[in-house]
């Protein structure tokens, strides 16, 4: 799998440099991500803007982001299986995996 390729634009925001593809989502020159919305207090744990998971967080955020097209369900699941295909430990990915999907059924929820 491909990495992405970011570019800083602000403090905590980034525009991907070029386009982006992973099990069929094109995610385009020039999406705006503000990385993992990772809580501070874990950030030395888990950096928002970390290499490491970095291209699977964009991917979560484009499809969350097309929500109406991709839904929650398939964007947690597809951050889940890029996370695995570019080598972050199973635990880290299932650890990620289970606080997006939680977050995702606690905004659903009060939403509702």
């Amino acid at each position: 799998m491909d990495r992405v390729v970011v570019q800083p634009i602000d403090k905590d925001k980034f525009r991907t440099y070029k386009d982006f593809l992973f099990h069929g989502v094109l995610i385009p020159k020039g999406f705006v991500t503000n990385g993992a919305n990772i809580p501070r207090l874990f950030w030395s744990l888990f950096p928002p803007n970390s290499p490491e998971y970095l291209s699977a967080v964009v991917l979560h955020d484009y499809m969350c982001a097309n929500v109406s097209e991709y839904g929650y369900e398939m964007a947690d699941k597809y951050f889940y299986d890029a996370m695995l295909k570019i080598g972050v430990p199973k635990w880290k990915a299932k650890l990620f995996y289970f606080w997006v999907k939680w977050y995702h059924r606690f905004k659903v929820f009060k939403n509702s």
